[in-house]
């Protein structure tokens, strides 16, 4: 582990010492929640009434994925896409893929400013493949955006006792070569005493950047760290007695190069990531270090590449990373066979297409994905789908069938938990699979986009949280067969004034525990049978706007859950901001407006309605 570490480190100083892309994929706007073709918002709110924004904060209401929270988005919440498992998402940034060995619960927590990125893209399928690592299911992508000179700093507080703070500086600067030579700066904290008894929080974030740009390349160095305090009821037991508290500190280092050839791009990253993690079931306990004191510190590193290159009538996409982690030390996580690992992946997708005439196109893609484990068995995986591209003076249609099967490996909390109580481990679990088949119709009209997306999946040996639901304090770690079939739905369409985005996914899954003892799910189980989101922009009187998200969902039953499965969610804000180059504005924002009580994981007490009212001023 030592040399795998030392290894990372080098090859990290070696990408943060080169040169830098100007085709940064920050290209997009903070109005362009794209993903690929999508160019109008997929939501209207990208700030919280609760707290600064995060990573979490734009995929609250996204139709492309779920969020599930514990209390408030930006204090811990799970991103399942396509009715996965929390640990089946990945967060990318750049080249590589940002993990938390110990659990999946943790990687929606990012340390990173969103404003230092791009707008995230949702990648599945075949995509997924090439651009994720050990997220069987999708991948959530960050580019790394170009540094400009301003600033911005925001005063807000809120309801519950709420206040928080931001500060965003840039500066760059131009050689006699033209090269582009930038830093910036972010710090945020927020506190609060939340919308439910001891559902108090702490956060403060420090991100710096660093960057060269030149014609065609762009480097970055990114440093940042985290610290997290946050409490809420039956957070991660399901059972609202119990004042839960987690204590967390993020250490993250990325370096980044991206640079733009002839024929195609080519991209490679590293990271260096560590978390300290204090968890207690009950707060109000004394805490001596033995087991049951739930304190861990992990370690990660990582090293990916991604690309794309044409030859000929062949266009090459690949993508890769190997990654090094380590559980340091735990009171708890002791039961496993080890607390040290390398993995890797590596995928090719070569495509063809084929001139049918009458602006029409077939695009061939087929390749594989190989995933190798020191610790687990190793994968080889097919990727295969066929697009037939039709366009007019009407607009595009996409029509495209796809293959595609992924893998990846469980987290130590899994693994190494002790095999009984209310999160019990599983030292024998191994590699999880997916094997998708999706059929899926899209058309660009320049006004209005659509999607629709058919898909059926087989999760093969899925790690999930099962119980018997005569005895929910005792839940292990399992593996799970389950078919899942879904439809998804997605529209945009912008005028003058007005956004809209409507997106719609309907689920249904056959799970099988291979147990007569085991008959629910704390995880796999936990989705909706039926969720439509409607973003809403409305920009009026020159200097307002009015931002509305909308969420109905039909939650699958659920024997721990409390309350009504089915719900309405809102959020809302109305801005103002003064005409000119340094600007002033102000935001009241409404989370959950409806004050709805539903409960995202089971037993879990909804967050209350909050209100937050916020000044900036930016330069």
């Amino acid at each position: 582990m030592t040399n795998n570490l030392a290894l990372t480190a080098a090859l990290l100083l070696a990408f943060a010492c080169g040169e830098a892309s100007s085709d940064s994929l920050a290209a997009e706007t903070d109005e362009e929640l794209s993903e690929i073709t999508v160019t109008a918002a997929r939501v209207a709110n990208d700030s919280p009434a609760s707290s600064y924004p995060t990573a979490a904060t734009t995929l609250r209401f996204d139709p492309l994925t779920e969020l599930q929270s514990r209390g408030f988005a930006e204090g811990q919440s799970d991103v399942t896409v396509r009715g996965g498992l929390f640990e089946n998402t990945g967060f990318k940034v750049g080249a590589v893929t940002v993990m938390d060995p110990q659990t999946g619960h943790y990687v929606a927590g990012l340390p990173v400013d969103p404003a230092l990125m791009s707008v995230p893209a949702i990648y599945k399928g075949i995509d997924s493949a090439v651009e994720g690592f050990n997220s069987a299911i999708a991948t959530v992508s960050y580019g790394i955006n170009h540094i400009s000179d301003g600033g911005a700093a925001t005063l807000g507080s809120g309801s519950d006792s709420l206040n928080f703070q931001s500060f965003r500086f840039g500066h760059s600067t131009t050689t006699s070569t033209g090269n582009h030579f930038g830093v910036a700066l972010s710090l945020a904290r927020s506190e609060g005493d939340g919308s439910r008894a001891f559902g108090d929080h702490e956060f403060a974030r420090a991100n710096l950047q660093l960057q060269h740009l030149s014609g065609d390349t762009q480097t970055d160095l990114i440093f940042s760290y985290q610290d997290k305090f946050y409490g809420w009821p039956g957070a991660y037991t399901g059972f609202a007695t119990l004042p839960e508290i987690d204590d967390t500190q993020t250490t993250l280092l990325i370096a980044n190069h991206r640079r733009q050839t002839e024929n195609g791009w080519f991209e490679v990253g590293g990271f260096f990531r560590r978390l300290v993690d204090d968890y207690d079931f009950n707060r109000v306990t004394l805490e001596t270090g033995a087991p049951g004191s739930f304190e861990h510190e992990t370690k990660v590193m990582g090293v990916g590449f991604q690309g794309s290159q044409q030859t000929g009538r062949v266009s090459w996409r690949y993508g890769g990373q190997v990654t090094a982690d380590e559980l340091v030390r735990s009171t708890d996580l002791t039961n496993g066979f080890f607390t040290d690992r390398t993995y890797a992946t590596a995928t090719v997708v070569p495509s063809i297409e084929t001139d049918l005439g009458n602006d029409s196109m077939l695009v061939w893609r087929a390749g594989m994905t190989v995933d190798y484990s020191d610790r687990d068995s190793n994968a080889v995986l097919p990727l295969l789908s066929v697009t037939l591209s039709r366009g007019g003076a009407g607009g595009s249609t996409d029509y495209s069938i796809e293959y595609a099967a992924t893998s990846q490996v469980p987290g130590y909390t899994a693994l190494n938990s002790n095999p009984t109580g209310l999160f019990g481990g599983n030292p024998f679990l191994g590699r999880e699979k997916a094997k998708q088949l999706s059929i899926s119709v899209e058309r660009d009209t320049g006004d209005w986009q659509y999607r629709a997306t058919l898909f059926s999946r087989r999760d093969d040996d899925l790690v999930d949280w099962t119980f018997a639901t005569g005895a929910p304090f005792a839940r292990q770690a399992n593996p799970v067969d389950i078919d899942v079939a879904g439809l998804e739905v997605f529209a945009v369409r912008s005028w003058e004034t007005v956004d809209l985005a409507f997106g719609y996914t309907a689920l249904d899954k056959d799970a099988d525990y291979g147990s007569a003892q085991v008959d629910a799910s704390f995880y796999a189980l936990n989705f909706a049978r039926h969720r439509a989101t409607l973003a809403f922009t409305y920009r009026f009187l020159s200097r307002f706007e009015l931002r509305i998200d909308n969420e109905y969902r039909v939650q699958e039953d659920n024997p721990l859950r409390v309350g009504d499965g089915s719900t309405y969610i809102a959020a809302a804000a109305l801005r103002w901001s003064s005409p000119g180059v340094e600007r002033f504005g102000a935001a009241l924002v409404v989370d959950n407006a409806t004050d709805s009580e539903y409960q995202p994981f089971p037993g879990t007490p909804a967050s209350g309605r909050q209100i937050s009212l916020s000044a900036s001023y930016t330069w």
